[in-house]
C-alpha cells in the first residue's frame, strides 16, 4: 500500500472554507463563522500561525496507521472526509514559534453517526503516539466506566489492526501501554474511579457529554490534570440531549460565547477554546432535506442518507417523535422552548453619545434580583426627527459574589464592570437604592427625567415605593409577567432589532442577554421569554428589563412622542 502524504502547502482549512463559502458544502450559521475565522487565521499569521508539517502529521498518521475497526470498511485504512481534515488541522496546525499549540480544547458537537468517535479515537491514539511528549498520558472520561470505554475500546480495536501501532502500543485489559516506546499510557476512566488524584493528563477525551449528570465535577478534575503539560488537549465530542443545566449545557454556551465573540470586540474571549458545532440553524429546517447537512456533515458517506430520510418520514407521520428526531439527527436540544433571534439580528454596533442626542424624557424598567440572578435598569428614548429608539442600561451584581461567578460561569462580569456595563453592591445581595440612584443619576447628569417606568408586578413592595416617592406615583407602572402583557411588545421589539431600529450603544451584556433569550409560544401564538432549558448560567435579566420598557413604550407611545418632540 502507497503512503499517503500531503503536499506541504495544503490546508484543508482553506479548501473547506472555500466549499463553505461557494455553497458546495451546507453549514450552519456557528460553523459558518466559526471557519470564517480560522481560514483568517490561517492567511493572518501572529502569535500563532498555521503551520502544514503539523496539521498534515495528524492526517498522515490518521491515514497511514489507523483502521477502520467495524462494518463493510474494517480492517481498511481510515480516509478522511475534507471536513474531517480540516477539523484536525484546525486543532494541530496553530503553533506558536516554540511549536505548542494554540488549541487546548475543543468542542465537537454532530449529529449522531457522523463519525465523531473514530475522531476521538484518531486525536487519542495521536495524542498518545504521535505528539512528540514525553511520558503522555490519555484518558477517554466519562462518568460511567462502561461510557468511558467506548473511545478507549475504539482506540484498542485499531491498534490490534495496524501492525504499525502494534509495535509500539500493547494492548492490555484495561489500558494501552507505550512502555516501551514512549512511556505512555491511555485508559478508561469514570467517575467512580480510584485514581482521579494526582493526574498528569497530556490528553483527555470526553465522550457524549449529554449523557453526563453532575458532569461539571469530573470536568474540574480533568481541567485540573492538565495543567502540567506544555501543550494538553481536553478533546469533547457530543451529539445534544435531553440533560438540561450539567456540563453540557455549559460547554455549548461556552461555544456559541466564542462563537459570538469573534465579532464583538466586548464578548467572550479565549483563543485557546475551539468550538465545531454542526445542528440546524432553526429548528423547523428538520423537514427540508438541503438542511440536514448542517448538523450531519458526513451524510451521504459517513452517515446513511436513506436511513435518516426514513426517519424523517416516519416523525413526519408521528409528531411523537420528533423531538428524538430533532435531538439526536440534527442537534435541536430538547426543550419547550424556542430561540428567540439569531445573532445576526441581534447584533448592532452602532453607538451613540447621549450628551450629543440631549434627550429630555424616557421610559424605565426594571428586573430585579435578589442573589443568583442580575439586576437590570433600563432606559429608552427618543430624539425629534429620529425614529430610532435610543437604549441605556445599568446591571448590578453582589460583590461577594462577583469572584465566583466569574470563575464558575465563565461570564467576563469583571471585564464588563470595568468598562462601566456592569457596577457591584456590597455584599452578597442586591440592595434596590442602587437602582434608584442609578436613574436620579441619569437625570441628575444628563438632565433626562423618568416619564414612565415599568416595574415587574412581583417586585419588592419597598422598591416601588421608594421609586414613586422620588419620581412620583404616576411614573411607575407595574408590567405583570405573562403573554397577554408581553407578546404584542415583544414582537414589536424583534421586529424592531431586526431593522437595526433599536441602537442599545453596543452594550455586551444586553447583547448576551438577547442571546440567551428564548421565546415560550402558545397555540395561538402568543409569545413571553424564558431561559429555555439551556443552563443557569444563561441570563435573560437584560432582556427583561428591556421588555418592560418596552411595554410602557407601546402603551403610551403617542404621549411620550409628543413629550420628545
Amino acid at each position: 500500500m502507497n503512503k499517503v502524504t500531503y503536499p506541504p502547502d495544503y490546508n484543508p482549512i482553506l479548501e473547506y472554507w472555500d466549499a463553505i463559502e461557494s455553497g458546495r458544502e451546507t453549514v450552519c450559521s456557528k460553523t459558518y463563522r466559526w471557519y470564517q475565522h480560522l481560514a483568517w487565521l490561517a492567511t493572518h499569521p501572529g502569535e500563532y500561525f498555521y503551520s502544514s508539517k503539523r496539521a498534515n502529521h495528524v492526517l498522515e498518521f490518521a491515514e497511514n496507521y489507523c483502521r477502520l475497526s467495524k462494518g463493510a470498511g474494517a480492517g481498511k485504512p481510515v480516509r478522511l472526509e475534507l471536513w474531517e481534515k480540516a477539523h484536525l488541522a484546525s486543532i494541530f496546525g496553530f503553533i506558536d514559534i516554540n511549536g505548542n499549540r494554540m488549541c487546548r480544547e475543543a468542542v465537537l458537537i454532530v449529529g449522531k453517526k457522523n463519525g465523531k468517535s473514530l475522531l476521538a479515537s484518531i486525536v487519542g491514539l495521536y495524542m498518545l503516539l504521535g505528539d512528540g511528549e514525553p511520558g503522555p498520558e490519555v484518558y477517554a472520561v466519562a462518568t460511567k466506566k462502561d461510557q468511558a470505554k467506548i473511545i478507549w475500546t475504539e482506540s484498542k480495536r485499531m491498534v490490534r489492526k495496524s501492525r504499525v501501532l502494534l509495535r509500539r502500543v500493547k494492548p492490555l485489559v484495561a489500558e494501552l501501554s507505550c512502555e516501551l516506546y514512549n512511556d505512555g499510557t491511555f485508559k478508561p476512566l469514570a467517575s467512580d474511579s480510584d485514581t482521579l488524584d494526582g493526574l498528569n493528563i497530556h490528553c483527555g477525551l470526553m465522550d457524549e457529554i449529554h449523557q453526563w449528570k453532575d458532569g461539571r465535577k469530573l470536568y474540574d478534575i480533568i481541567a485540573d490534570g492538565v495543567t502540567a503539560r506544555e501543550q494538553p488537549l481536553i478533546y469533547i465530542t457530543s451529539t445534544a440531549g435531553t440533560i438540561r443545566e450539567d456540563i453540557y449545557d455549559q460547554k455549548y454556551d461556552e461555544a456559541e460565547r466564542v462563537i459570538n465573540g469573534l465579532t464583538d470586540e466586548n464578548g467572550y474571549k479565549d483563543i485557546h477554546f475551539f468550538p465545531f458545532i454542526y445542528e440546524l440553524d432553526k429548528r423547523e429546517e428538520w423537514t427540508d432535506e438541503k438542511c440536514w447537512k448542517k448538523a450531519n456533515p458526513g451524510l451521504g458517506t459517513i452517515k446513511n442518507l436513506k436511513t435518516l430520510a426514513e426517519k424523517v418520514r416516519k416523525a413526519m407521520a408521528n409528531p411523537q417523535l420528533v423531538k428524538n428526531l430533532v435531538c439526536k439527527e440534527f442537534n435541536i436540544r430538547e426543550t419547550s422552548t424556542e430561540a428567540w433571534l439569531t445573532f445576526e439580528q441581534i447584533d448592532n454596533r452602532e453607538t451613540y453619545d447621549i450628551s450629543l442626542l440631549k434627550p429630555r424624557y424616557g421610559i424605565g424598567g426594571c428586573d430585579l434580583s435578589s442573589t443568583t440572578d442580575l439586576t437590570c435598569a433600563t432606559m429608552i428614548f427618543m430624539v425629534p426627527e429620529d425614529d430610532r429608539i435610543y437604549v441605556k442600561q445599568m446591571y448590578w451584581i453582589p460583590e461577594d459574589l462577583l469572584e465566583k461567578r466569574v470563575r464558575e460561569d465563565k461570564i467576563p462580569y469583571d471585564i464588563w464592570i470595568e468598562k462601566g456595563f456592569m457596577r457591584t453592591c456590597p455584599g452578597n445581595r442586591m440592595h434596590y437604592k442602587y437602582v434608584v440612584d442609578w436613574y436620579r443619576e441619569l437625570q441628575d447628569e444628563n438632565d433626562i427625567f423618568l416619564f414612565k417606568c415599568g416595574v415587574d408586578g412581583w417586585s419588592a413592595t419597598y422598591f416601588v415605593e421608594e421609586m414613586k416617592n422620588t419620581f412620583g406615583a404616576s411614573v411607575v407602572d407595574l408590567v405583570f409577567q405573562g403573554k397577554k402583557t408581553l407578546s404584542g411588545p415583544m414582537k414589536a421589539l424583534g421586529a424592531d432589532l431586526e431593522k437595526k431600529r433599536v441602537v442599545y450603544d453596543n452594550n455586551p451584556v444586553l447583547k448576551w442577554c438577547l442571546c440567551n433569550t428564548s421565546v415560550d409560544v402558545d397555540k395561538n401564538d402568543n409569545i413571553q421569554p424564558a431561559k429555555g432549558n439551556q443552563g443557569a448560567t444563561r441570563r435573560i435579566d437584560g432582556m427583561a428589563s428591556l421588555l418592560d420598557a418596552y411595554v410602557e413604550l407601546e402603551k403610551n407611545l403617542e404621549e411620550y412622542i409628543s413629550l420628545a418632540a
